[in-house]
This record gives structure tokens, sequence and C-alpha cells, in this order.
């Protein structure tokens, strides 16, 4: 029975309704396949930027209904050579505590506990790439735990002037590495998000994260990294790609071809179950590289479509798109939001997520629905229809600035879509 079929003839109309395989094929978690991801930004995310502002904000979070919140690190960090007032959340000075910036260890697992009552899971941000210079492994560990250059001195990677690049080819680290993330997993949270996976070997993935399943079967681990190898080891990788295929497709330099091409890249180069985390912000592309509306512009609500609806798709939203944010998050000073107000984008994000769940077709991995191009439409209409037992998903997309009439006489605006559930 047909369920709901809407237009969007404005960027904020609201919703109404509606590789290269492994011998072993990947099992998730049972509870992740139709979930969308939260990325809270705990310095920002309230006036006070601690555990409790967050846990303050969890009624707000399950009307979003968003399912896995992903807690930017909130370890220990480092002093030593901090970059601005506050330093980054990505130095890390203690695997196992928590930056008191942020409150105490009870206010930890009172979040946790909270977050748990209402629903939610809870993935941690893993820095395991490298740590701050004063980390306490710096005097705790033999020299050879970090890498060093000619003169024996710790070193760092890019313009990380605030870390210190761990050695991975001495097994130790890894088994270091486990036993904090285990630490974690011990006390309650449901997985990880791995920051910069793909800087480390492979081999170190390989060996940790299966050993992780073994006790802690239930857990989700993302990395971020695009290499297809380790789509066979985590459960989501990022779909890097497709994000700047989209900031290119809004700005005219990239086509529907384009994006044809990738998919099928992506289907060969991935395997059927991985998942593949699509945004259109987080917290680098805000901070760094501009909100959405700087990049996309009135694209911006077609492409964060397309991340719910494309296959493998395992859709993120970050901290105040749900609002609309239009400013970029400081990174290492307090910079915090302090109207959550609902809005336009609230309702549209929450009809993306009600989208999410509604349809099984949309599911990420292998329980999703193929994608099978629609013929017949103009030249700059993506026609798309994914389709599993007694559920499909029809998709029209206008990736273009100009209107365009479809075969049926309506007309879709400029980034325009339709959507029709069945």
């Amino acid at each position: 029975m047909k369920r709901s079929i809407f237009l969007a003839f404005a960027a904020l109309l609201v919703f109404v309704g509606c590789a290269k395989k492994a011998e072993a094929p990947l099992v998730h978690p049972g509870w992740s396949y139709n979930t969308v991801m939260y990325e809270v930004n705990i310095r920002q995310f309230s006036p006070e930027g601690t555990f409790k502002g967050v846990e303050a904000q969890l009624p707000r979070l399950a009307e979003l209904g968003v399912d896995i919140l992903w807690l930017m690190p909130m370890y220990q960090i480092g002093v030593e050579e901090r970059k601005g007032t506050l330093g980054s959340y990505y130095a890390i000075s203690d695997y196992k505590k928590v930056n008191p910036e942020f409150g105490t260890e009870q206010d930890f697992d009172d979040l946790l506990a909270a977050a748990h009552a209402a629903g939610f899971k809870v993935i941690l941000d893993w820095v395991a790439n490298q740590t701050s210079p004063d980390h306490v492994w710096m005097t705790e560990k033999p020299a050879d735990f970090y890498e060093r250059d000619s003169l024996g001195n710790a070193i760092y990677e890019y313009d990380w002037t605030d870390t210190r690049s761990l050695n991975y080819e001495n097994e130790a680290v890894w088994d270091a590495q486990e036993d904090c993330m285990k630490f974690w997993l011990d006390r309650g949270v449901d997985g990880f998000r791995c920051d910069a996976a793909g800087e480390m070997p492979v081999k170190v993935w390989e060996r940790i994260i299966p050993d992780l399943r073994k006790q802690y079967s239930d857990a989700y681990f993302l990395a971020e990294a695009e290499k297809p190898e380790l789509s066979a080891i985590f459960d989501a990788t990022y779909a890097w790609e497709l994000h700047h295929l989209m900031n290119d497709m809004a700005k005219g330099k990239k086509g529907i071809s384009d994006l044809k091409e990738y998919i099928a890249r992506d289907a060969e180069n991935h395997r059927p179950e991985a998942f593949r985390l699509m945004f259109t912000s987080n917290h680098d592309e805000n901070s760094w590289s501009g909100t959405e509306f700087e990049r996309m512009g009135d694209a911006a609500n077609l492409m964060a479509l397309l991340c719910f609806t494309l296959p493998k798709g395992q859709p993120l939203i970050y901290t105040g798109q749900e609002i609309g944010l239009s400013r970029r998050l400081a990174f290492f000073e307090k910079d915090p939001v302090t109207d959550w107000s609902s809005n336009a984008y609230t309702t549209f994000f929450k009809g993306l997520v009600d989208l999410r769940h509604n349809n099984p077709a949309l599911a990420a991995g292998e329980k999703g629905g193929p994608l099978t191009y629609l013929e017949g439409y103009p030249e700059s209409v993506l026609a798309f229809r994914r389709e599993v037992e007694n559920n499909s998903v029809t998709v029209v997309a206008n990736i273009s600035e100009d209107p365009v009439v479809l075969p049926d006489g309506t007309t879709l605006p400029s980034w325009g879509y339709s959507i029709e559930c069945k």
C-alpha cells in the first residue's frame, strides 16, 4: 500500500512520511542496521560544555530520533604544547581518565546510564594513532612505544605538534591500546569510532577488533578511513570520496554520471555487508572546511537526503545540523551552541530519521535494498529505487540549480526532490 509521496519545492520543506567479498561475511550487531548516528561535540554542546550539559539534552535528541551517540574524545588531554586555550580533544594524556573540563568520572557514568535508559547506544572517539607529548606512557613505557628520530626525540605527523606518534611496529603498543579499549567496554560503552584508523597498519586492527568482538559481540566499530580492507574488520568506514563528490556536485563541478561511477566503484571496492558512514558535515569539516552551507549552499538538504538513501549508507548528523547551525565551531576554544530551539531544519532532519527507521529498504549493508536507476527523466535528474520485500523507496532528485519538468508534468525546483515510499 502506498504510504506517502511528496515533493520538495523548497530546501526546507517538511517530510510528511514516508566489493570485494571476503571469505567470511562480517556480522554486524543486530541493532545497527537502521540506525542514525549523531556526533556530540561535548565542549560546544552547552554553555557549560560538560557531561551534564549533554545529559540535559538527551530528551531533545530522543525526540529527533537518532540512535547512536558518538561522543567526541572525552579523555584527559595534554598540557604540553597545547593548541589554543583549551587544547585539542585528540591529544590524549591518559586513555583511562575523563577530561575534567567535562566533569567527573561519576558525571560520565551518569551520562552513559541516562543515555542507555533513553534507548541510545553510546560510542567513544578512540584516538589510537598518537597521544599528547605528556601522555603517561611517555614515562611509564619504554622509549620504543613511540616513533623517534635519529636523536631519540618522539615525532609527530603533519602539523599535529601537540601530539606524538605511537610506534605500531611494537606489538606491546597494540596490547596497551586493546587493554584501554576494554576498560571502556567493561564500563558499558557500546563501541568506538576509531580516529585516523587508516594512519595505522591494517594488521593492528586485524588483531584488535576481532579480539574485542570475541568478548563484546554486540559492540560496534567505525573506522575514520576508506581503505577497502578495513571494511572486512570494522562495521563501518568513512565515505570520504562521496562527501567530496557531493561538495563538487553542489558547485556544479561534478554531476550525476560522476555519482553513478562512484556508486559502482564503491560497490566493487567494499564488500556487500559493509556500512559506509555518509555525512554532509562532521567536526573536521565544520571547523576546518566550513559548514555544509558554505560548501554546498542551497544543495545541502538534497545532499543530506542522499546520505540517508544511498546504498550501504549509515547516516551521520553533526552537532548543530538539526537546527541549521550556520557557523564554524572553534576547535581549541569554548564556542558553544546556546540556542537549540526547534525550527524547519529540525523537522527536516527528523523527517530523514523517520524515513530511515520506517523503511527497511534503506538499511545499511546487505540488509538494504539494491539500487535500481529509473529511466526517462531529464538529464539533470537522478532517479532511483531501493526495494526489499514489502517495502520500496523511490527518490527523484534534481541535481542542478535550475527547475526541471518531470515526465508527469510536475516541476522540481532547484535542488528539489521527491520521495515515494510503499
